[in-house]
């Protein structure tokens, strides 16, 4: 690796933050909607929009092409907080919560949304 290629580890850190946390965290957040109950269902369609909202803040202005407006820099601001790792950590919040309380059922959610947080987690720290 020389001074102009990129570390493979910081491009799959770039790749799981900007491109696949939220949409997949957005499905793992349907799959809670549809299969818990009572609170659990709630906290899980919370995540589900603000999974929903990163996505289209991080991917909607690339994706359509729009270049200025107030609605397009927001959403850029939006995704640059933290570093970027705002919105997927403010989108995993009620996900967790959704875990632990009653009427949760399909703990493989859980497992699933834990690993994809500790790799998000993980490659930020050994990216830094």
């Amino acid at each position: 690796m020389n001074a102009f290629q990129p570390d493979p580890l910081l491009l799959n850190f770039i790749l799981l933050k900007e491109i696949a946390y939220l949409p997949a965290l957005a499905i793992l957040a349907l799959l809670r909607v549809l299969s818990a109950r009572a609170g659990a269902r709630w906290a899980a369609g919370l995540a589900l929009l603000l999974a929903v909202l990163g996505a289209a803040a991080l991917l909607g202005p690339a994706m359509t092409g729009m270049q200025g407006g107030t609605v397009t820099r927001a959403a850029m601001r939006a995704g640059d907080l933290g570093g970027g790792m705002a919105l997927p950590l403010i989108a995993s919040a009620p996900m967790l919560v959704s875990s632990m309380l009653p009427g949760t059922r399909w703990r493989w959610i859980d497992a699933l949304h834990i690993l994809l947080l500790g790799a998000l987690l993980g490659l930020w720290l050994l990216a830094r």
